[in-house]
């Protein structure tokens, strides 16, 4: 067996989505599978994208994280035409409601027609009869957020959409949302260094809502100025304590906060992949959690 083949015991626990998708709370975010800038177009070595995404898999991964909105469309083409037909325990995840014509135009469209439109237009890339997750990219401040999450209810009595999901979403809009659909999960930006969402988070582990932080490294983790200077410091120390990389201590930090985080590093090299799949194995003491909990936030 080669390198390559073994399989990396590194899914600590799982969480039950919506009640009956049992998923490795160590995933993989799509999103970088796709053309650049700006996360347009193909991705330009289709190839290594596909045996990124194979290897995802056969090292544990079921749950992959994508949206209609990367590409928009190619990323969840690239998912389909590697996994299809998919092994029975991968969960896949995608996301409607946005509209991006160029990289750099992108525009919220909530609206309940570009939700239908964007659902079944998402079936017919991931080769689904049904979307095990389907989740509002974003609210639109043009629709008003009942009508959105109305078509989202809609969409799933139909039988399209398996469990409803929301993203970056507040409290009260959570709360309106549970109020017409059951919502199986909740994705904010959410990292060791911001925590601007942790009323959401707490929100979500109360309920039984999956919280799934998008930005759980950001572009340049913990990068960002002087006020982080410690907290670099405190990741570093602790990271060599377990013979492991500062990430990956961020990313150990994040399961260890709570049993209903789901976590979806995105990156484009094996070798990455495997790093942040084994952080899911570094166990913390109650200390290093402590002062990773105290550390300097933005």
């Amino acid at each position: 067996m080669t390198d390559d083949k073994i399989k990396i015991d590194a899914t600590p626990s799982i969480f039950q989505i919506g009640g009956d998708l049992n998923v490795n709370c160590l995933g993989y975010g799509a999103m970088r599978l796709t053309g650049q800038p700006g996360n347009f177009g193909p991705y330009s070595d289709w190839e290594s994208g596909q045996k990124l995404l194979r290897h995802a898999v056969e090292l544990g991964i079921n749950f992959i994280d994508t949206a209609e909105a990367y590409g928009p469309g190619f990323n969840e083409q690239l998912i389909a035409s590697t996994l299809y037909p998919y092994p029975e325990d991968v969960v896949i995840a995608t996301k409607g409601g946005i509209n991006k014509p160029a990289p750099d135009d992108i525009r919220a469209d909530a609206s309940p027609e570009n939700l239908r439109r964007g659902c079944e237009a998402s079936l017919r890339r991931l080769r689904l009869e049904q979307i095990d997750l389907y989740q509002l990219h974003r609210p639109d401040p043009k629709v008003p957020f009942t009508e959105s999450v109305g078509m989202l209810a809609t969409l799933k009595s139909e039988g399209k959409i398996r469990h409803v999901g929301l993203s970056n979403v507040a409290i009260e809009q959570i709360e309106q949302a549970r109020r017409i659909v059951s919502i199986a999960s909740v994705q904010n930006r959410f990292s060791i260094s911001e925590r601007n969402n942790e009323d959401v988070l707490n929100y979500c582990t109360k309920h039984g809502i999956a919280f799934i932080p998008y930005g759980s490294l950001g572009a340049h983790p913990l990068k960002q100025g002087a006020p982080l200077a410690n907290a670099e410091g405190i990741l570093a120390e602790i990271a060599n304590r377990h013979s492991v990389k500062p990430n990956q201590i961020a990313l150990a930090w994040l399961l260890h906060r709570a049993p209903n985080i789901i976590l979806i590093p995105g990156t484009t090299t094996i070798a990455h992949l495997k790093e942040n799949i084994a952080a899911a194995s570094i166990k913390l003491t109650t200390d290093e959690i402590e002062l990773l909990n105290c550390m300097p936030t933005v």
